[in-house]
């Protein structure tokens, strides 16, 4: 199997996949809504994804479920910063799921390592150049639209070579806005504004985007379509779905997964490594 070099990104030496663990503090989430509406629950929850092998937690405050009404970053950083705080101070590695420059910056004041824009650094005109100013990793997602109207916006003639584009022309804008390429890492954006059997095209094109010379995130974890082409309705029961499409993401080049379910994803990427590599190297 060929597989991308290894590559070094927030700290990580990219020989194995990595596990982001999802923290909404959110009421309105499409899984996981309201489940930590506080700042204790929250921080429980960050703790135990740790033990369970999380190297990640991704921590947000506002949903970008499809058709989810934006929140503003004043209450975004309030639900947030106690449990990035408390979480850092642990050692853990964060990243702030957000669009907002103004809560990029609180959250890396208070101890978030990487930033995560699921619009690309589109979303808040201030954001590029406070990403390049702080130097710190970024996730760059590709999208269309808002979450209000982004399905309306999945029309494609080629799915897998548009997105492929449209992702590369926002690395380059984030590379001409003075952040590092080593800085970067991608994430094609499953579920925004793709519908059905589009995400299933894209992610058979996994390979194309870790081409792009970037670590590549997957985030699938319990999404609609895993639910539609694995015939489970909740959300909550998408695990088994989920974990298969993550494990062929990573054997096509994936090097981080977001996902809800982090005990069952660690265990399946152990055995899933132990499996695939060289009886000279050593497993983990």
């Amino acid at each position: 199997m060929n597989r991308t070099p290894p590559l070094a990104w927030a700290g990580f030496r990219l020989n194995r996949p990595l596990v982001m663990g999802i923290l909404n503090l959110t009421p309105d989430s499409f899984s996981d809504g309201g489940l930590h509406a506080t700042a204790k629950t929250a921080i429980a929850a960050g703790v135990a994804m740790l033990e369970a092998g999380a190297d990640i937690i991704d921590i947000g405050g506002e949903s970008t479920r499809p058709g989810a009404a934006p929140v503003s970053a004043a209450q975004e950083i309030d639900r947030i910063l106690p449990a990035i705080s408390a979480l850092a101070a642990q050692g853990a590695v964060i990243s702030v799921d957000t669009r907002n420059a103004a809560t990029m910056e609180a959250a890396l004041d208070a101890g978030a390592r990487i930033l995560n824009d699921v619009s690309g650094l589109t979303h808040d005109p201030a954001a590029p150049a406070l990403a390049a100013k702080r130097g710190c990793p970024v996730i760059i997602m590709h999208a269309r639209g808002t979450p209000a109207t982004m399905n309306e916006q999945a029309r494609y003639d080629d799915v897998a070579s548009e997105v492929l584009a449209e992702l590369t022309q926002l690395r380059d804008a984030a590379l001409a806005a003075g952040i590092a390429p080593e800085a970067i890492a991608l994430d094609p954006g499953l579920g925004f504004a793709k519908l059905g059997a589009q995400n299933l095209t894209l992610l058979r094109a996994t390979a194309r985007f870790a081409a792009l010379g970037h670590p590549l995130l997957i985030g699938l974890s319990r999404k609609k379509f895993i639910g539609e082409f694995g015939g489970e309705p909740n959300p909550a029961k998408r695990g088994p779905g989920s974990i298969a499409a993550g494990l062929y993401a990573v054997a096509q080049g994936a090097h981080i997964l977001r996902v809800h379910d982090v005990p069952e994803t660690a265990q399946a990427l152990r055995i899933w490594q132990n499996l695939t590599v060289s009886e000279n190297e050593p497993s983990f």
